[in-house]
Formats: structure tokens, sequence, C-alpha cells
């Protein structure tokens, strides 16, 4: 995507290139029938509604409101799914804690994978500031808590109280799910209003929440139940004594001056706040930080590891009633990985490399230790949970460490020595986080759990403690895997992967689509994977297409952070050791979980078979395709997915496929061919910018200070944006500013570093994620500044949430998909896009779950409905002129009072990752596309291609 700033742009045509200038080188919302509800509410775009989809049947049902689901059933007594079978599930996301985009990601996943005929959700959002709301589905799908905060008072139903909330849930549904990650979600708050409330739920009681959310207080704990625990010191408030830390670090065998620990908030969870600090005044400044940053007001101090391997395992209670049988899955290793970076010495598993999909971390499942190890490891997670309480499910986190550490108790009383070394356990998990790949589901699908089986699973499990829930069955059919011989349903092939920056989040694109699609019963659904091209390089250094791997994924080996992992995954799968390695261990779990499940009257069996992956050409998968007469649902970003490459390919083997064809790929794919393909539009209202292409080795060779000026001369601007000429994901956007902002710039192209530091240049900024490998050409354009729009939850006289823009620039940035037939491209609603910090729309922003603001459809108070109708228009016109079909996505900027659009770049393979804005966009169509339609709709288009 494009850049973008803030003070003016008017109508600056001296930025724009024509033929000449391209240098070549509605209703009401209905109330529910119960009393508490505040403000008024008018939804002209969404209705709230209840997803009731039925898996894996003929396909899934078009959600039906909240509000008729409850007018239509009688509500009886607990337990009575409201009279007809049907469970209703109360899904609270949310919360106050910096955690709460994480769990409104999680909240979708569990939205996608427990709806059904049989279960129906009914979703709930709490605030910052602890206030409840009723929201729709629909708004679920929004990316980010700002989206949902600024949105609230039109879109959604709110409470007067926490009391109030709680009478409607009482009434309402049969047992709450809560997805509230930190605090109130996991420290016991959502807990006791929920008990106070008489009102069931998943999960962890209370008291022991509170207990074992406290990192502090979780350690002291530990070690009275005879765990070995991490040293550690208590800083409570920012007044405390400087010499009773010295005395710690000296017990410890620390440098009061350079001694390493972590600092982390007693009680943030998920890696939110945790640093390493150095010596006693490095600790004290940190720990002021939390402090002052408001994140907690009890901060701990931990002997750093060093040495130790990382772990986290899942614990699953499969036992019935009140009655515990807590059941460790196979653990996962946690490798930081630093590629090329100096290393960093305070690398630590932080929130960044948790949730954005780079090459900074590694997991492995199971992990590499020795099978005495992680026996252990699973026997220590499976004690701790029932010694401490826990129910249902939880993530325990912990080190392994070698013999040779000696900072730990050599209490042999206490458990955590086994003959190759410690084990010890650090941090309590009690709403583990249940994005697409998260841990729980990488866990489950090892020990054969579907994302739908181990959820209801979880579900089931903590009905069973309340008598008046009667146990539900949902038989779960065996999931399909790798190229069966099943011809009774249409075959659709996923790829995703390939070699450029854009390949993680490929991985996520194609494994959203890959579960989507799953939810049709008419359809088997094939995840694969292309392999980076290293692999298939000749002596020369070239590529021959058809020869690139491509794995035919089983699904548990989808289920990774980077294409990287699944490599790897899949070459382990194919090693005998390995495989027999983790075969034992699979099948240990397995009887350990039906030691509890046989007893489950409601537990259906497991519904993931363990085959290999299989191993092709991508010629041979083709024809693997043509054979089984597949269509290919394309989701490789960039690269061979984008050019036209994969699309000849295809074509020449009549294998049907996603987006647009060849041609129109080939334009695209090329930014400044499809500026000089749209050139001829001026007059219909449709702009172009300006262009400059440099070629990498002119930017290392030559005089920088002589290309800026350059640049700036033939560009007309003083403040640029750079690009690479061929790649997108906003890797390697930069705004540049100066010369020397070019230097920085050309020397990391120079070093081939992976990322440029955080305010490196002239103009704060984040981590600019560079190409790897780096880009050959670079596209050089103005900067275009546009006015900022701040989304406010309060404004300054107290007044409800408010967006300001001060409107001096009548350009705003937009990006919208298209959707169509070639000739009968139809634009959904362009969505506005915000950014929470700097000029350039981040990596995280744009693919980060839980990050990015996107105003869907665009306010009136910024665009009027006229302009915006011009808008759409000018949209379908770009999208027919380049021959777009099936759907793609195009960037821009967008005149607010003429409408007209100024082209930044068209994606012909767009996100789609769980939050993409494309997703927002179809659900504001009418009628709305829920995310399962939406990319059954994508897939039916492919069907329909122009010859």
């Amino acid at each position: 995507m494009a850049s973008l700033s803030r003070p003016s742009l008017s109508n600056a045509p001296s930025f724009l290139a024509s033929r000449r200038t391209i240098q070549r080188s509605s209703d009401p919302f209905p109330r529910l029938p119960f009393h508490g509800f505040h403000r008024p509410f008018v939804s002209p775009n969404l209705v709230w509604e209840s997803p009731c989809s039925a898996r894996r049947r003929s396909g899934p049902r078009t959600p039906r409101a909240a509000t008729e689901a409850a007018e239509d059933r009688v509500v009886g007594e607990k337990g009575s799914g409201g009279g007809d079978g049907v469970l209703r599930v109360g899904l609270i996301c949310g919360g106050p804690s910096a955690e709460r985009g994480i769990s409104l990601n999680s909240a979708r996943s569990v939205l996608d994978h427990i709806q059904g005929d049989d279960l129906d959700v009914f979703c709930y959002y709490i605030d910052s500031n602890l206030n409840a709301y009723a929201i729709s589905s629909a708004q679920l799908y929004s990316n980010t808590p700002s989206d949902f905060d600024f949105k609230l008072e039109s879109v959604a139903l709110g409470f007067r109280s926490l009391s109030e909330f709680t009478a409607h849930l009482a009434s309402n549904v049969d047992i709450v799910f809560p997805v509230i990650h930190g605090r109130y979600g996991e420290d016991g708050g959502i807990q006791e209003l929920l008990e106070k409330a008489n009102i069931p739920f998943v999960g962890t009681p209370s008291d022991q929440c509170r207990q074992a959310f406290d990192k502090y207080d979780a350690s002291l704990e530990l070690q009275r139940q005879g765990f070995i625990t991490v040293p550690s010191f208590l800083m409570q408030g920012p007044k405390f004594h400087k010499s009773e830390l010295s005395k710690w670090f000296e017990s410890n065998k620390l440098n009061v001056e350079t001694g390493k620990v972590v600092v982390k908030p007693a009680k943030a969870g998920s890696s939110i706040g945790v640093t390493v600090a150095y010596g006693v005044d490095d600790c004290i400044v940190k720990g002021n930080d939390i402090f002052s940053q408001g994140i907690d007001d009890k901060v701990v101090i931990e002997v750093f590891l060093e040495g130790g391997k990382e772990f986290t395992a899942i614990v699953l209670d499969v036992g019935s009633s009140f009655d515990y049988h807590p059941v460790a899955l196979l653990p996962t290793e946690v490798e930081l990985q630093f590629l090329g970076d100096l290393r960093e010495k305070d690398g630590i598993f932080n929130y960044r490399r948790k949730y954005l999909p780079t090459r900074q971390v590694a997991y492995h499942t199971p992990p590499r230790f020795s099978i005495d190890v992680i026996k252990y490891i699973r026997k220590g997670a499976s004690l701790l949970f029932r010694k401490l309480g826990l129910r249902d499910f939880a993530r325990i986190d912990g080190w392994f460490l070698s013999p040779s550490v000696d900072v730990l108790s050599n209490d042999s009383t206490q458990f955590g020595r086994c003959e190759s070394g410690t084990i010890v356990f650090t941090d309590i998990n009690l709403i583990s986080g249940m994005e697409q790949t998260s841990f729980l589901f990488q866990q489950a699908s090892k020990v054969g759990f579907s994302h739908s089986n181990i959820l209801r699973s979880i579900i089931q499990r903590a009905c069973s403690r309340y008598s008046t829930l009667a146990s539900y069955n949902d038989a779960l059919p065996k999931q399909s895997e790798g190229f069966s011989q099943n011809r009774g349903v249409k075959r659709v092939f996923v790829i995703f992967g390939g070699d450029t920056s854009e390949r993680q989040v490929s991985l996520i694109s194609g494994t959203n689509v890959w579960l989507n699609l799953q939810a049709f019963g008419d359809l088997e659904v094939t995840p694969c994977l292309l392999s980076p091209s290293s692999e298939n390089e000749d002596q020369d250094g070239k590529v021959n297409a058809l020869s690139r791997t491509v794995w035919s994924l089983p699904y548990s080996l989808v289920l990774r952070h980077t294409t990287e992992e699944v490599v790897d995954a899949c070459l382990e799968a194919t090693e005998p050791a390995r495989a027999a390695f983790t075969s034992q261990l699979r099948n240990e779990v397995m009887a350990d979980l039906m030691l509890g499940l046989n007893n489950q009257s409601w537990f259906a069996g497991f519904d993931i078979s363990h085959v290999a992956p299989v191993q092709l050409s991508l010629g041979q998968w083709i024809e693997k395709a043509r054979e089984v007469q597949a269509t290919v649902f394309i989701a490789v970003h960039g690269g061979i997915g984008e050019d036209g490459t994969l699309q000849s390919l295809l074509e020449a083997e009549g294998v049907p496929y996603t987006g647009p064809g060849v041609m129109a790929s080939k334009t695209c794919m090329d930014k400044v061919e499809t500026s000089l393909a749209l050139s001829n539009l001026e007059s219909l209202g449709v702009l172009t910018i300006n262009k400059d292409v440099r070629s990498k080795e002119e930017l290392l060779n030559e005089s920088v200070l002589d290309i800026w000026h350059s640049l700036t001369e033939k560009l007309q601007s003083k403040t640029l944006c750079v690009k690479p000429a061929r790649d997108g994901c906003s890797t390697g956007v930069a705004r540049l500013c100066c010369a020397d902002d070019l230097e920085v710039y050309a020397s990391a192209l120079r070093d081939g570093l992976l990322r440029i530091p955080s305010n490196s240049l002239s103009k704060a900024h984040g981590v600019i994620e560079m190409p790897n490998p780096p880009s050959e050409r670079l596209i050089f354009e103005p900067f275009i500044e546009t006015d900022e729009i701040v989304l406010s939850s309060k404004s300054a006289n107290g007044d409800s949430n408010q967006l300001i823009w001060e409107g001096r620039s009548r350009w705003v940035e937009i990006t919208v998909g298209v959707m169509g037939t070639r000739g009968a491209m139809h634009s959904l609603s362009p969505s506005i896009t915000v950014k929470e910090s700097g000029d350039i729309l981040s990596l995280e922003e744009k693919f980060q779950g839980g990050t990015g603001i996107n105003l869907t459809p665009p306010p009136s108070s910024i665009i009027s409905e006229a302009a915006l109708k011009r808008c759409k228009h000018r949209i379908e016109v770009i999208a027919n002129t380049l021959g777009l079909e099936g759907f793609s996505r195009i960037d821009a900027f967008v005149n607010v009072d003429s409408g007209e659009v100024l082209v930044i770049e068209v994606n012909t393979v767009p996100g789609m990752t769980p939050s993409t804005v494309l997703i927002h966009q179809a659900l504001v169509e009418d009628p709305p596309m829920y995310p399962q339609q939406f990319f059954r709709r994508l897939l039916d288009l492919a069907s329909k291609r122009s010859n």
C-alpha cells in the first residue's frame, strides 16, 4: 500500500503523471425483549446477527438476527437451549488491557469454528472502561479496538451497568465463553461477575484466576506446591528501597551494575511490557517505565535464564463434572531467530515476535528435546493445572535448562529436576490465544482435534460442571486430507507461500481461505504450500517455475507461523526418525486423552487423521489439479502468484483459478505499467502519481546527494516515498525527507538488512520490514500528504466517541475491493485507511491482527454520498480498464468533494487474512457477505471466467 501523511494535498496536479510525464527508467435497530440498553441506535449498514451456519452440510446458513433468534424462541430454564435443543453461547471479548486487539482476533476465530445448527453464538464486547455492549457478529470482524470503540454508539447496544449486562446474559444465553485476554479476563474479574450472577462459564473460577494471573503470587504458590521457580523480586510502586534490590542481586550472584534480568508487569500477560535490564539502576528505570505507562502497579524482576530453551504447553481437562483429568498436549518449543541481524542482547519472546508473521521466531511441535524431558514437561504441566485448581484448558509456559545452569534451587524435593536438566514453569495463561494458528490449535491438531472439535470439546467439558446444562452431541465427520479420491465433491486447491517478502502474509491468507471453505459440505479443500524458489535454482541461479516444489499439506502442518516453519515441518514429517518420534508422543497423548474422553457421551472422536505431506513439482501439482478437476484458489502474494506466471501455467492446462488473468496480473504487478495503462483516464476523473524508477545498483554506486537532487527536481516534491517496484505488503516502503534518509535506505539495501530499526530516518517511524531478497528496482514518487484522521473515544468536553478531521486537504487514502466478471466489475464500499502512528501504513497495521483502523464505509462527515458514488464508479472504470476479474484490491486517494481517484496501486491477489479490510467491505454489502460466503463467492467466480 502506499504512503500518506498529514497536512495537505490540495489538488496538486504537479504530483500527478499524465501520459507524458511517467518516468520509464437504514432501519432502526430492533431492541431485544429485555430492558437495560441505553443510547439510541440506528445502523444503516450493519444488522446484528447470530451466525448459525450449518457446518459441513450444503453450506453455511446466512446468519439471522440475534433479536429474531431471541424473539421467536421461548426462553426456558437454563440449559434448555431456549427450548429447541440449541446451546446458546455468549462470546465475550475486548477488555481494558493492551491485549484487547488479540482478544478480538481470538473471538473471531472462536465464532468461525463453533457456530452451527446446534449452537447459537451471541457476541458481546467490553470496552476499556468496562462498559458492556451487545454487538453484531459483523462488528466482530472489525479489525481493532479503535474500530469498535469509535463505532459502538452507532452499531451496538450498550448496557447501563454490568449488573444489567449479567441480567441479560442470565436470560439469553446458556453458557458464557470469555475470550478476554489479560486484565479483567484472566485476573478473575469477568469470572467473579458471572459467578455472582450464577451464570455458567468456560474456564477457571475467579479465586484461582487471581492467584495464577499475578506472576509474583503464582511463583510463590508454585514454590509452596513443590515446583522449582525462577528467583524473583517484587517492585510494588515506584517508591521502594534500592538497597533491597541490590541485596537481591547479590544473593543471586548477579553483578549490581551489569547483572542481566527480566523486568515485567506482574499482571499484564502476553509479553506486554516485558523487557531485559542490566543492573540495579537499569531495573529501576525500566520498572518505573511500566509504572508511568500505567501498565501495572507491580513489577516482577527475574533472573534471566541464559541458555535456556523456552516452551509452552496446552493443558486440556477431559474430566467430568468436578472430577479433574488434565492432560498436557504436545508442547511447543519457542525458538528466537535473528537471521543475520546483530544478535539482540535483550532478545526475548516479546509481543511483536508473538503476533507479527515474520521470521523472528520459529515454533517446534513437539520440541527438539529428549523424550524424557517432553514427558516430564507434560507431567509437570498437568500436575500444576490440578494443584492450582484450573479448569477446562490453560496454556503453561516455561523453560528447559541444561544441567550447567545453577541459578535455581538445588532442593531435590522440588518438581523440576530430571536426568537431562531442569524444567521450570514461569507463566500461566488462563485464556490462551485462540487465533487460527495459535498454540492451542497447533498442539490440538497434532493429536487429532480440528479447530471446531477442540473448541466444542472445551465448551462441552465446561457444560458438564452444570447440572442444568445437558450435554449435547456434535458428530463431526473426518477431515479429508491430502489428495483423496472422493469424487462426490468439488475439489479446491488453495495455494500460498512463495518466496517474496509477502510469503508470511500469504500463509495467513491461504490458511484463512482454507479454513473458511472447509465449512461447505460440497467442497473438498486441500491446502498447498509453494516452497521458496531457492530450492530449485539451476547452476546459473535461474529458476524453472514448473520445477518449483509444492507441498500438499495435512491439517496440522498448515498451522505454522512462517512458510519456513511449514517447509521444515514437512521435511521432519518425511524424515523417518523424527516422524517415529512424533508418532510415539502423539499416540501417548491421545491415549491419555481417551482415558477421560471415553467417559464422555458428547465426544464423537478425533477428526484429524495423520497423513504425511506430499511433495510434488509445480508441474506435477498442476497436472494433479487438472486430473481431479480442481479449482485453484490463488493466495500467493507477489512473485509468480501475481505476475501472471502461475496464471499462465494453469491456463495452459485448462485449470480454473481465482483472480485476474495473465495480462491483467502482469500489468498490475508493475506499478509503472499500471500507471501507463490508466494514464488516458484523466478526463474521467482517474489520476496517476508521477513515478521515477531507479535500480538498486544505481543507488549503491552513484552519489546519493546527486540522486536525491535529481529525484526531487523530476518529481517536483521535497518529500518522497520509496517502494519496491514489484513488491507490496508495506515491505520496503518508507518516507524520505532528505538525502540522509536516502543514504540510510541505500545502506540497508547494501547490507541486506531484514528491517530498518524504528526512528532511523529523520521523521519518526516504526520498524520498516525490508524485502528479502532486496528489490532490484525501486520506485520513487511524491509523498502525498493528507490531514490526520483521529478517532477519539471521548472528546475534550466529555462528549461521546468522535472522529476528528480538519479537512484542509481534500484528499484521503482509501482501499477498496472489486469483484465480478471481466468488464462487469463491482466496487465494494471503499474503506478509509487510518494510520495509528507514523506516516506509512506499517506491516503491523496491515496484517498483524488487532492493529490498523479502517473506516468502512467512509463516514459522511468526510465524504458525501454523491462523491462516494462517483468514487465507486471510477474504481469500476479502473478495474474494467485493467481487465480485472474475480477479485482484486485497489489502493488510492480520493478527493472528498469531486470523487476523483488518484491511483496508488492494484493488488490482484490481495490479503485474505482474518482481519482483511475486504471482509469489512463484504459485510456492508446488501445483503451482507460473511467470511465463508465471501470466499465461496470468490471461488464461484473462478468458474465464470471470461475466455
